[in-house]
C-alpha cells in the first residue's frame, strides 16, 4: 500500500499562523468528497474550530518539531504502511481510538511481511511489542481483541484511505452473447 501526501504543514490550517517548536499540532488524514487524500495539521488548541473536508480516516497529535534540512522531501511525500505505522506508533504521537486501531492493523500487516517482529506485551499487559526490523527499535501497540467489530471498522477506514475497491459487473447470464 503507498499514498502520496503533502508533507506537514508549516502553519495551522485554522488560523495561518506558523508552528512554533514545543507545540503541539493535531494532523488529521482526511478523504474529500472526490477521493482525494489530504493531511490537514491544525493546533491541538484549535482542532475544535476546524471542520475536515471529508471523511477523517485517522487522526494523531505531536510536538512540533521543525525539520531537519538533510531530511530528503521527495522519501517523505511516499506514505507507506510502514511508514504510516511509525508515524502513528511513535511514542511521541499522541493516539486517538482511530489511529490506535489502524496501529493494530497495520502492526499485524507488517509482521507478516516480516517488517515487525512480535516481542511479546508490556508489563501491565495492556499492549504487544513490535521490533521494527530495519531500526531495531520496540514499538508498543495497543492490545485489543480482533473481533468482528474492530475488523468492520477497520474495513471503513481501509476504505476511507485507500479507496472502495471497485465493483465487480454481474456474471453473464448462460447464453448471453457479450460484446
Amino acid at each position: 500500500m503507498e499514498l502520496n501526501l503533502q508533507p506537514r504543514a508549516q502553519a495551522c490550517l485554522v488560523s495561518g499562523r506558523p508552528f512554533a517548536e514545543g507545540e503541539r499540532v493535531a494532523s488529521l488524514l482526511v478523504r474529500g468528497a472526490d477521493g482525494a487524500l489530504s493531511r490537514c495539521d491544525v493546533l491541538a488548541e484549535r482542532v475544535g474550530e476546524f471542520t475536515p473536508p471529508g471523511f477523517v480516516v485517522c487522526r494523531w497529535a505531536r510536538v512540533f518539531k521543525p525539520e531537519a534540512r538533510a531530511e530528503n522531501a521527495e522519501r517523505a511525500l511516499k506514505f507507506t504502511a510502514e511508514n504510516l505505522f511509525l508515524t502513528l506508533a511513535d511514542p511521541a504521537t499522541e493516539p486517538s481510538p482511530e489511529s490506535a486501531r489502524l496501529v493494530q492493523f497495520l502492526a499485524l500487516m507488517l509482521e507478516r511481511k516480516k517488517l515487525l517482529r512480535a516481542r511479546g506485551r508490556s508489563a501491565d499487559g495492556a499492549h504487544n511489542l513490535f521490533e521494527h526490523l530495519r531500526t531495531k527499535q520496540l514499538y508498543e501497540v495497543p492490545a485489543g481483541e480482533l473481533t468482528p467489530e474492530f475488523f468492520a471498522a477497520i474495513q471503513a477506514q481501509l476504505g476511507a484511505l485507500v479507496g472502495a475497491p471497485k465493483a465487480k459487473p454481474p456474471p453473464a447470464a448462460p447464453g448471453a452473447v457479450t460484446s
